[in-house]
């Protein structure tokens, strides 16, 4: 593995972001599903930050993405960190990079006060199902996600 470090995105990271999106989305194949325009992006983190982006770098070079967001549990009375997005591009896959970008976030969280981190898998992303079960994350089964969106959520 070669030396991995991380770093904030800047305004300036727009197009690379929206490029990580677009690569994550055709990973999954949802690339036609893809509305976010670096404008959008633009107003939503960087003036009205709304989510933060983290680059994890090899020597010098961006090599993914993770875009999250603090939510919050009434129950345990904390914050929480929520990734909508985590994405090592592919040639970069296999050698730590995931782990240690998960491992900054939960530092991440530790240093905030969070009590937890989560996400959301695509059941079809078997590789990332392993990958997260190898790291110890747990499958929140007795829950069903819903969601209102477009004409819904008017």
């Amino acid at each position: 593995m070669s030396e991995l470090s991380f770093r904030k995105a800047e305004e300036k990271d727009v197009s690379l972001i929206l490029t990580f999106i677009k690569e994550l989305a055709e990973y999954e194949g949802l690339l036609s599903e893809v509305k976010a325009d670096e404008t959008l992006l633009h107003y939503n983190l960087f003036e009205r930050k709304m989510a933060e982006v983290i680059f994890p770098v090899v020597d010098g070079k961006e090599i993914g993405f993770v875009l999250f967001f603090h939510n919050f549990s009434t129950f345990l009375g904390k914050p929480g960190i929520y990734i909508e997005d985590l994405y090592i591009r592919k040639e970069y896959r296999g050698n730590g990079y995931g782990k240690a970008t998960i491992d900054m976030i939960k530092k991440l969280a530790k240093e905030r006060g969070c009590g937890r981190v989560e996400w959301w898998c695509l059941d079809s992303n078997t590789q990332s199902i392993r990958f997260y079960k190898g790291i110890g994350a747990e499958a929140m089964t007795d829950w069903t996600v819903y969601r209102l969106s477009g004409d819904t959520l008017l």
